[in-house]
């Protein structure tokens, strides 16, 4: 799979949520129902049946695994299924919270060992939304956008002002190593850099040496939730 983390930048489209990696976390239990949620950055429909059929394979004493996807970085394509729930409670919910988080490119599954308990229409809807918000956030979403990546190199005498300023700075720094100066690695949203670098250029007073290395997409966490 590759990594939804980081694209190069071709015809690069707008910013856009999706998945940081895979993740699983038991959601709830009601009335001895046991709901598992699993999540998955996908890009095509081959790799969510993979992972839908993994996930099978992974609970395979559960009486459902109903799931949602939505693919293309519009949602081109969605589809899902209430494997065996009445129709409405499962599938169609978790739909909706990929729609209100705005996430693509994603697939998300709940799986359900039954307690013996009928939960009713109801009970099971907010059943299956619990469980893929919480296979969301296990999975992480992370905001597509075009960055930049710079390497960095820093004097020791400028390098206390500059560590303070990135500490606070809309950037991350990937790596770090000290030689005859700090050599840094950093990486910065592409509307973000040109702050970046007069930043580091006024606490270094100009002594600061950048370099462009790479311009990518880069998933930043998510802050709306």
């Amino acid at each position: 799979m590759s990594d939804p983390n980081k694209r190069t930048v071709g015809n690069a489209p707008k910013p856009y949520k999706t998945l940081i990696r895979r993740g699983a976390a038991e959601a709830v239990e009601i009335k001895r129902s046991r709901f598992f949620g699993e999540g998955s950055p996908v890009r095509a429909e081959e790799e969510a049946r993979r992972f839908l059929a993994e996930a099978r394979a992974r609970h395979p004493d559960a009486g459902h695994c109903a799931y949602a996807y939505l693919l293309g970085e519009n949602g081109e394509a969605a589809r899902f299924s209430d494997d065996g729930e009445p129709g409405g409670t499962a599938g169609q919910p978790m739909m909706e919270v990929l729609a209100r988080r705005e996430v693509v490119n994603v697939l998300c599954v709940v799986t359900r060992y039954f307690g013996g308990i009928l939960l009713g229409a109801g009970g099971l809807a907010r059943a299956y939304t619990q469980g893929a918000a919480i296979a969301l956030n296990a999975a992480g979403v992370v905001v597509m956008h075009r960055s930049n990546r710079y390497l960095a190199e820093i004097p020791y005498p400028q390098w206390d002002r500059a560590a303070h300023a990135l500490s606070s700075a809309p950037c991350a720094i990937e790596r770090q190593a000290f030689t005859d100066r700090v050599a840094l690695t950093l990486l910065v949203r592409a509307t973000d850099a040109e702050e970046l670098l007069a930043l580091l250029a006024r606490v270094t007073d100009g002594r600061a040496e950048t370099l462009l290395e790479e311009d990518l997409f880069f998933g930043w966490p998510d802050t709306t939730f």
